[in-house]
């Protein structure tokens, strides 16, 4: 196995992805130490009988002492709280990066509070699943799947490339972007089809001409694949609306737009209009599949995977 990129590293939050990192840094062989913290001390014992760390802190400013690596793994929300806390205990020269969902953000919550002494790489893992908690995780969830880095004026070469090697050998592949422009990104691949499915699962506990035995008993017809997104951890996506607020809000002007002229289609009967636009939306289908983000089997590919009851 190859050496450790990093000797100590610390995990700040262990739910879904930080639990994953666990799993994965220790396929890899990619720390000689891993810290594992969290406030819920209920949480914390999760995590020690899981095995998923070597030292095991409820406090974050003690976790990170000596780490040469720090991954904030929180709700976009709690990111400037975090920094805060262990700023004053960061070893100069450790790299500190986090997982969240919304750049821009995060950056304008965590950088304030960090010492010019460490290297801060903000980064967003684009894997997951609806499941939550330290028992969610397991080490293929970045297999084929991109982390984007947004690194910041200034930011040393090469810690860029330890931390890009770091998730290379995670199993993504690395990209990196602007912050803004990651946050519209987002918007429109993750963002907005979350609130979508939040909202159609919403107005379906919604309906009095609808039972929830029939919306369950039929929900293969479509629905049932709105509610694993609609099922993803409720603190997380508030967080990720309050915190890409603008970006969000574009994106759901343009849909309403668009959910219009749909709506005159269907009234007027326009199906040549229909067609095009069911002929065009397939396409992109097809492209997530030859982009290796999908498989091309029935179910979307989940009963495939590896661990299907985790997708």
């Amino acid at each position: 196995m190859p050496e450790p990129l990093f000797d100590k590293v610390a995990l700040i939050g262990i739910g879904l992805i930080g639990s994953s990192l666990a799993h994965a840094i220790r396929r890899a062989g990619l720390a000689g130490s891993v810290t594992v913290s969290t406030r819920s001390g209920e949480t914390l014992e999760r995590a020690r009988v899981l095995g998923l760390g070597d030292r095991y802190e409820s406090d974050a400013s003690e976790a990170v002492r000596d780490a040469d690596l720090v991954i904030v793994s929180v709700p976009v929300g709690a990111s400037g709280a975090v920094a805060s806390a262990i700023a004053p205990a960061l070893k100069p020269g450790a790299i500190v990066t986090d997982v969240g969902s919304t750049k821009a953000s995060v950056i304008a919550q965590m950088q304030p509070h960090l010492p010019e002494s460490v290297q801060f790489i903000p980064g967003h893992p684009i894997a997951g699943t609806e499941n939550s908690g330290p028992d969610a995780g397991f080490a293929e969830l970045f297999d084929g799947r991109w982390c984007i880095l947004t690194p910041l004026e200034g930011t040393d070469p090469a810690a860029l490339s330890r931390l890009t090697a770091f998730w290379e050998r995670c199993g993504a592949m690395v990209d990196t972007m602007d912050p803004g422009h990651h946050d519209m990104v987002l918007a429109i691949v993750s963002h907005l089809p979350h609130i979508i499915a939040y909202n159609i699962v919403g107005t379906a506990d919604d309906l009095e001409a609808v039972t929830k035995s029939e919306v369950i008993k039929y929900s293969a017809s479509g629905f049932r694949d709105f509610t694993r997104l609609a099922a993803s951890d409720p603190t997380m996506w508030r967080d990720v609306c309050l915190h890409n607020s603008e970006a969000i809000l574009e994106m759901l002007a343009r849909f309403s737009e668009d959910l219009s002229a749909l709506q005159r289609a269907i009234r007027w009967g326009d199906g040549d209009k229909l067609f095009d636009m069911f002929t065009r939306t397939r396409a992109i289908r097809r492209s997530i599949i030859e982009a290796g983000q999908d498989i091309d089997v029935p179910d979307f590919g989940r009963h495939a995977l590896a661990h299907p009851e985790k997708q």
